[in-house]
């Protein structure tokens, strides 16, 4: 599978709003998985001086990603393939 990353801009989001919508990504990533279609939630990374929100995602396809976040009602405004540098 490949990691994708979400730019989202969510300024002015509360931290009980960004939590929810991250909690909708996690349980949204397990039910695609759970029908047939593997998604992974990682992590996200949240800029709040300007609302900046980047998440990753391990999927088959950036397809699976923006119809993933489009049911969790997240809004985004690209999904890119990226490399996850984590040590």
């Amino acid at each position: 599978m490949t990691v994708y990353m979400v730019e989202r801009e969510l300024k002015g989001i509360s931290m009980v709003d960004l939590a929810a919508a991250q909690q909708r990504a996690i349980k949204t990533s397990k039910d695609y998985t759970a029908q047939g279609t593997p998604v992974r939630y990682i992590r996200s990374t949240f800029a709040p001086t300007d609302g900046r929100v980047m998440c990753l995602f391990e999927a088959n396809s950036a397809e699976d990603v923006k119809r993933l976040n489009g049911d969790a009602n997240i809004p985004f405004f690209r999904v890119v393939e990226a490399l996850d540098l984590t040590p």
